[in-house]
């Protein structure tokens, strides 16, 4: 295995609840009421939409694709939604720093180090809403490949809190059968004082239409047992996957991670991500540089010091944590 590569699912498709489109030569984030599926493949208008997207589309009452039946990769929730605080630089699209709310990951002058991880309020280098709480869930649709999946990538809080809690009970209530219980990821709207009682959209996991919980668990037994007399080793996979994703500094690879900027780390003026499920404003634009897309540094003046500049403070103060 390739020292310092993170070795994730494979993945097939990608789930949005939103789109980056151009306006007056700006690539900006646009949130959207329901779910899309979409390939790995990019053309003119945007990402090219998969066929399942079209299956589950014709199958609601008004074309709005706001559930979608999934299951589970792995038993261990953690292994399923991987979330935790990411800064990226919006010029290059590195990822500069993550990390868990104690300790954290970060490219410095000296290298890679490891610091402590006060959260996004109270470290300096996140000021201006830098650094955000960022979740990746690798979910299975339908029944093609067993270990291949789409992603869903969020920003926002209400969806990590909502499906962390969701993965821990599931799999506690089901004696840790997680990957063998047939569910559905769900779209839910709420209004909140910071979202000025206007609706905000947020991520949830439940079991399907129609079913208990006791017959999602007495199905998920049922399959846990053809599989084991079939010889498919979940725990194996478990471990096989979290050596995977242990295996390098950062979960994004350089191909992905200037979509990712620019999808769910913009900065422009009064809006937010694609899914930053908070509607909290933020600060700076989000330009058309050249064909690569790549984002400039936030304009508004708010951001004094360039992500570079701060990383470089460690330098004079090694042992604090910017």
């Amino acid at each position: 295995m390739i020292k310092g590569l993170s070795i994730t699912p494979p993945v097939l498709g990608r789930i949005s609840i939103g789109k980056v489109v151009e306006k007056n030569g700006k690539r900006l984030p646009e949130k959207d009421d329901q779910f899309t599926i979409t390939s790995q493949v990019q053309n003119r208008d945007g990402w090219v939409v998969h066929p399942l997207d079209t299956e589950l589309r014709n199958q609601t009452a008004n074309g709005k694709l706001r559930s979608i039946p999934v299951k589970l990769l792995f038993n261990d929730p953690d292994l399923n939604l991987r979330a935790n605080y990411c800064l990226f630089d919006r010029q290059s699209g590195r990822p500069l720093c993550v990390g868990n709310g104690e300790s954290c990951r970060r490219y410095t002058d000296t290298g890679m180090q490891s610091l402590p991880c006060p959260s996004p309020d109270e470290c300096e280098l996140a000021q201006g809403g830098l650094c955000k709480p960022y979740g990746r869930l690798n979910i299975s649709i339908g029944d093609e490949d067993a270990l291949g999946s789409f992603i869903f990538r969020t920003t926002g809080y209400n969806s990590i809190r909502t499906l962390a809690a969701r993965l821990h009970y599931y799999q506690a209530v089901s004696g840790n059968l997680l990957a063998c219980l047939p569910l559905e990821l769900k779209l839910r709207g709420k209004s909140t004082t910071m979202s000025h009682r206007s609706a905000i959209f947020y991520v949830d996991l439940t079991v399907r239409d129609g079913k208990t919980i006791e017959q999602t668990i007495a199905e998920a037994r049922q399959l846990d047992q053809q599989r084991k007399e079939s010889g498919y080793d979940q725990t194996a996979l478990d471990v096989a996957a979290r050596v995977g994703f242990g295996n390098g500094a950062f979960e994004e690879n350089a191909e992905e991670i200037l979509e990712i900027v620019l999808e769910f780390f913009p900065v422009a003026d009064g809006g937010t991500d694609i899914d930053d499920d908070t509607s909290q404003p933020i600060i700076g634009e989000v330009a058309l540089v050249d064909d690569t897309n790549c984002a400039t540094l936030p304009k508004s003046g708010k951001v004094k010091l360039s992500l570079i500049d701060k990383l470089n403070r460690q330098k004079l103060h090694p042992n604090n944590a910017i």
